[in-house]
């Protein structure tokens, strides 16, 4: 049976979970994921994955949820080359080090500008009540839409969010210039795809002045661009840019 990829073009957990497939030559099936209808939280969509949130995959009839877990399964189960993961031990727990780090600080940080640039308009045409209801529906991400509030985030959480980008550049830029010249060293792994859209995302967002003084990871993401891999899960459509045509007119001013 085919794999079927539950997805939303422009998601950037949607597109490190592209990346991987093209890494490993894997044949998918596409199956778009409307968000702004809720398709996410229908019943047919939350009995594939009951967080509510996309990606997911089905592959043999097994639903399997979460993007970084997503890439280490296809990881596992296509075991040809090109290796994802690292044989020596020392460095596959490294490399798992990293993905955590990655989940729990810039993957985090990077949905506050995006919302707070590109998504908000569409919470403040919403009524309050209507902005309530949508927050009450959405079980797993309510405190962060709490946090977001109707208007946008506080200064402080905004800056705060900006902090945690910056110290994810100084982070690889020292893990780089050791040694790399990938994020665990000499072999490319899950922990460079896992990363690579979300500076894909701050380079829409004009962030990229982050790494204007990082050679490391300014020549790092540009031997990630040159990949074959990336140009196909960033396929036409699948930019922010190509969704909001107001980003790439911000980018040119």
């Amino acid at each position: 049976m085919a794999l079927e990829l539950y997805h939303l073009d422009h998601s950037t957990c949607s597109q490190k979970v592209r990346i991987c497939l093209a890494e490993k030559g894997v044949e998918w099936v596409s199956r778009p994921v409307d968000l702004s209808g809720r398709e996410n939280l229908s019943a047919d969509y939350m009995a594939i994955n009951p967080n509510g949130v996309v990606p997911a995959f089905v592959h043999d009839g097994t639903p399997i949820i979460e993007s970084t877990v997503m890439c280490e399964y296809l990881d596992e189960v296509w075991p040809d080359e090109p290796r994802l993961s690292p044989d020596d031990p020392k460095k596959r727990a490294e490399m798992r080090a990293w993905l955590r780090f990655i989940d729990e600080v810039p993957s985090m940080a990077v949905r506050v500008p995006s919302f707070q640039n590109v998504f908000l308009d569409r919470f403040k045409a919403m009524s309050v009540e209507e902005y309530v209801a949508f927050r009450e529906s959405n079980t797993l991400r309510r405190d962060f839409f709490m946090r977001m509030n109707h208007t946008g985030f506080s200064d402080d959480e905004y800056e705060n969010a900006m902090l945690q980008l910056r110290a994810t550049v100084e982070r690889m830029e020292e893990a780089l210039s050791r040694e790399g010249p990938w994020l665990v060293g000499a072999q490319f792994t899950i922990a460079d795809i896992c990363v690579a859209p979300l500076f894909e995302r701050m380079e829409e967002l004009s962030l990229s002045y982050m790494w204007d003084d990082a050679p490391a990871v300014t020549d790092w993401f540009a031997r990630i661009r040159a990949r074959p891999s990336f140009e196909t899960a960033f396929y036409p459509g699948a930019r922010l840019g190509d969704v909001y045509p107001q980003l790439r007119e911000k980018a040119k001013s």
